[in-house]
C-alpha cells in the first residue's frame, strides 16, 4: 500500500484530502478500539471528490489515517508527552496540542486515549519520513505545476466535519456545525473574495456556510496559500450529516444530492480567474 496518491493535473486548480485515508499501519500499535478511531477519518471525502482527476484538477490523497500522523499540522506541533525519550528538534504547544490533536494524536475528538504506551523518538520519525514529508512533497509539487502552467493557483484542502463538535475536536465543543465552513485563515492564505464566491454559490443551493469559524485552516492552507504571488489556499470543511449516518459511517440518500453539488463548485473553480473575482 502506497502511503500518499497523486493525480497531476492540468489546469490552476489542486485538490488535497490529508484525513480520508483508512490505511491502518501495522506498527500504529493502538490501544483504543479500531470502530473509535475510524470516527477520526473524514469519512468518504475521497469518493466526494473522485471526479476531479478526471476534471484536470490536481488530485493529492493520504491513505494513512490523520490519527497515525496527521499531515495537517507542522513538523513543530507534537505531543512530546507521548514519547519514551527527549525529542531533539523544536516543538511549540498550540491549541491542537493541548487538544491531544497535534503531528501524532495523543486523543480522539471524544477524549480516549489513544495508547497505553510511549512511542520512540525513532517510530515518530519513520512516520514523519513515510507520511508526513511524501504528502508535503505532493502538495507543493501539484501547486507549483499549477501555478507555472497558469500564473495562479487555486488550492482546495478537503476535509469532513461532525454535525456537533466533540469534547476534544475544536476549542467550541458541542458546537452546532454548519452545512459547509470556508477557512482561509481570515484573509491570510486566499483572496477573500475567493472564500465569499464559493459561499455565495453554496448558500444558492440550499446550504449554510459559515466562514473562518470554527474552522480558520491549518498548516496545509498556512504553509501553501500566498495571496499576494497568487497562491490561493483554502480548507473546505463539509458537514458529515450531509451524505452519511456517523454511527455507521455508511453513505446516505443525501450523498446523491451533495455531489454534483461540488462537482458543479470545482468544475466553476477550474474556470474561475483569482486575478479577477470581485465579491
Amino acid at each position: 500500500m502506497r502511503y500518499v496518491t497523486c493525480h497531476p493535473g492540468t489546469t490552476a486548480l489542486v485538490l488535497d484530502s490529508p484525513h480520508s485515508g483508512t490505511w491502518y499501519p501495522d506498527d500504529f500499535q493502538h490501544a483504543c478500539d479500531l470502530a473509535v478511531l475510524r470516527r477520526a477519518e473524514d469519512t468518504h471525502v475521497d469518493k466526494l471528490y473522485d471526479f476531479a482527476p478526471g476534471l484536470g484538477a490536481a488530485w493529492v490523497e493520504a491513505h494513512f489515517p490523520r490519527s497515525y500522523l496527521d499531515a495537517n499540522r507542522d513538523l513543530t506541533e507534537l505531543d512530546i508527552s507521548l514519547l519514551d525519550a527527549a525529542w531533539p528538534d523544536p516543538v511549540e504547544e498550540g491549541a491542537k496540542v493541548r487538544l491531544g490533536k497535534g503531528l501524532v494524536w495523543r486523543l480522539t475528538d471524544d477524549g480516549v486515549a489513544l495508547y497505553d504506551r510511549k512511542l520512540s523518538v525513532a517510530e515518530v520519525r519513520q512516520r514523519i519520513e513515510r507520511c508526513w514529508r511524501p504528502y508535503h512533497e505532493a502538495v507543493a509539487t501539484a501547486i507549483g505545476a499549477a501555478h507555472a502552467r497558469h500564473g495562479y493557483s487555486i488550492h482546495v484542502n478537503c476535509h469532513s466535519m461532525p454535525a456537533v463538535a466533540a469534547s476534544h475536536a475544536t476549542e467550541f465543543p458541542g458546537l452546532v456545525h454548519a452545512d459547509f465552513v470556508i477557512g482561509d485563515r481570515d484573509g491570510t492564505t486566499a483572496d477573500p473574495a475567493i472564500g465569499r464566491w464559493m459561499a455565495r454559490f453554496l448558500e444558492q443551493r440550499g446550504y449554510t456556510v459559515s466562514l473562518n469559524h470554527p474552522y480558520k485552516g491549518v498548516e496545509l492552507v498556512r504553509r501553501y496559500g500566498d495571496p499576494t504571488a497568487q497562491r490561493h489556499s483554502i480548507q473546505l470543511e463539509i458537514n458529515r450529516r450531509l451524505y452519511m449516518d456517523e454511527a455507521s459511517l455508511e453513505l446516505h440518500e443525501g450523498y446523491d444530492r451533495l455531489k454534483p453539488h461540488l462537482r458543479e463548485l470545482v468544475e466553476q473553480l477550474i474556470g474561475l480567474d483569482p486575478r479577477h473575482v470581485r465579491i
